[in-house]
């Protein structure tokens, strides 16, 4: 028997929650200083766990067979590459006519920052297609990936989204977003500021850990949403006893004697 018959065969459940554990030690070991550059094996099988599940299929019997990684629900043979600062992908051209489909992925590394660490998907296209866009290489084949797209200026308020939760703090306000972004605003004017910077003196006053246990830093939408949610507790039980004292004194204010005449 081949050993790669040994491999398992993955429930979707069981794709999905190795993808979380994989992404989590990822973020302990950026934690811990390491270069995402050295974390190759680790961050090429988040690529191709994440392919499988939004593929609904499975890995590959063996690494890299026969060119693919991945093959998917509807038996497509996926080549799955993910890169993080490389500025070129190689291709195997003696393998590639074994892949339908090819997905260029690329993991985002921002510890501790607005998104933290996040999957893009650079392309996802039939090998035919994909082929097109690759320019021959004594290596085989080389593709050239888009630069990493960039999210909004940090502080400015995204475009026709809703604010859906808010808390006010010394004249500013601290809202969110529906896309879970973290703004500050004075005078109903968003401020296009170190929003995370702005945030950490908030947070270290209200008692709001900016880091979870396992020591990797939250991000600034994590922070955010957290300092937002103690401000408003605070606001609330402060008007509980004012509203509080105020009874009580309206049941301890004497009233006047009658007398009978």
């Amino acid at each position: 028997m081949s050993p790669s018959c040994d491999r398992p065969t993955l429930t979707q459940v069981q794709i999905i929650r190795s993808l979380a554990d994989a992404l989590s030690w990822l973020e302990r070991e950026l934690s811990w200083g390491v270069p995402a550059q050295e974390l190759r094996a680790l961050t090429g099988r988040i690529g191709e766990l994440y392919a499988a599940m939004i593929t609904r299929g499975q890995m590959a019997l063996a690494p890299n067979q026969r060119g693919y990684d991945v093959v998917s629900a509807e038996g497509e043979h996926i080549s799955v590459k993910t890169i993080t600062t490389s500025a070129h992908v190689n291709f195997n051209a003696a393998t590639f006519e074994h892949i339908d489909r090819v997905m260029i992925l690329r993991i985002n590394v921002d510890p501790g920052g607005d998104e933290g660490v996040s999957i893009e998907e650079v392309e996802d296209k039939p090998a035919g297609e994909f082929l097109k866009l690759c320019k021959k290489h004594t290596d085989g084949l080389r593709f050239t990936p888009s630069k990493r797209k960039r999210t909004p200026e940090e502080g400015a308020q995204p475009q026709n989204l809703r604010i859906t939760a808010r808390a006010s703090y010394n004249g500013y306000e601290l809202v969110r977003y529906e896309n879970g972004a973290i703004g500050v605003l004075k005078d109903g004017n968003p401020l296009a500021i170190n929003v995370k910077g702005f945030l950490r003196p908030i947070a270290a006053e209200l008692g709001v850990a900016s880091e979870h246990e396992s020591t990797v830093l939250l991000t600034t939408r994590q922070l955010g949403i957290s300092v937002i949610r103690a401000l408003n507790l605070l606001e609330e039980r402060a008007s509980t006893k004012s509203t509080g004292r105020a009874r009580k004194a309206t049941v301890s204010k004497p009233h006047g004697r009658t007398g009978s005449r």
